[in-house]
Order: C-alpha cells, then sequence, then structure tokens
C-alpha cells in the first residue's frame, strides 16, 4: 500500500512539473520530487487505512514544496560547492558554505557512498539550507556522471 501511495504521489508531481513547462527539468524540479518522495514516504508512516493516504498526499505537497523552494534557491556557486562536496568529501563529514550573492547558507553531509549497477558512484546526503532565513532540510541522492558532474536523482 505504502508503495501504491508513494507512486500515485510521484506521479502527481511529475505531472505537475513536466505539464507546467516546455524547458528542460531544473534544480527546483529536481527538488521538488527529492522532496515529494521523502514526504509521501514520511507521510505514509503516519496513521493508518486512509488516514496514511491522506497523510502521504500531505507529506508530498510539504516535502515537495520544501524541495522546491531549496532547489531554486541553489545558484551555480551552489551547485558547483554541493558537486565538490559529493566528489571529496566523507562520509559523514559536513561541508557548509554561506553565498554572498543571496546570504543562502547550506551545509551537506554525505550520509553513504555506493556503486551504482552503471558502475557510477552515487552518494546519500542531507542538505540542511537556510534559504530566506527560513531552514530546511533536504535528503537525497547524487551519481557521477560521465562528464563528471553529479546530478540529484530521487
Amino acid at each position: 500500500m505504502m508503495r501504491k501511495v508513494c507512486t500515485l504521489s510521484l506521479c502527481a508531481i511529475l505531472v505537475t512539473v513536466a505539464g507546467c513547462s516546455n524547458q528542460p527539468p531544473t534544480q527546483r524540479d529536481a527538488g521538488m520530487i527529492i522532496g515529494g518522495s521523502l514526504g509521501a514516504l514520511l507521510g505514509s508512516q503516519v496513521g493508518g487505512g486512509k488516514g496514511k493516504i491522506a497523510a502521504a498526499v500531505i507529506g508530498t505537497m510539504i516535502g515537495a514544496a520544501i524541495g522546491g523552494k531549496i532547489g531554486q534557491s541553489m545558484d551555480d556557486l551552489d551547485r558547483m560547492k554541493a558537486n565538490q562536496t559529493f566528489e571529496t568529501v566523507r562520509t559523514g563529514v559536513s561541508s557548509s558554505w554561506k553565498n554572498p550573492d543571496s546570504g543562502n547558507q547550506y551545509t551537506v553531509t554525505p550520509t553513504r557512498t555506493y556503486e551504482a549497477s552503471t558502475g557510477a558512484p552515487c552518494r546519500e546526503y542531507t542538505m540542511r539550507a537556510r534559504v530566506g532565513g527560513s531552514p530546511e532540510t533536504v535528503y537525497g541522492t547524487a551519481c557521477r556522471q560521465p562528464d563528471g558532474s553529479w546530478k540529484t536523482k530521487s
């Protein structure tokens, strides 16, 4: 049941993101998908029966909003710092920075490193951000691409 709720919630996010734009996916889109997926997973653990479904849907919406806000707030400097963290920082060690232009603050902590089926290294991480004075937390996974960049995935 939880998998069905998460799948339906993720589909709702994907339809919303894909249906609203003819542009390629953005950092905001990726943040919405990751946040929505995690929100659905966490929400599905609350309550029972129909309450569990409602909690998963609400969790999806809240997670998508938080993830989208963080993804949208990141500029090229922030993405470069995050990529640098994924590439060089040991698991369990945090890397923090404050963007001098936006004033936003980020702390990224790789929490697990593994090899994907393609052979590419992947890192699960926690990102704590202070965007516009509001603290937010996102959990995600990033994998190294053939060009050396890191791409977040849900």
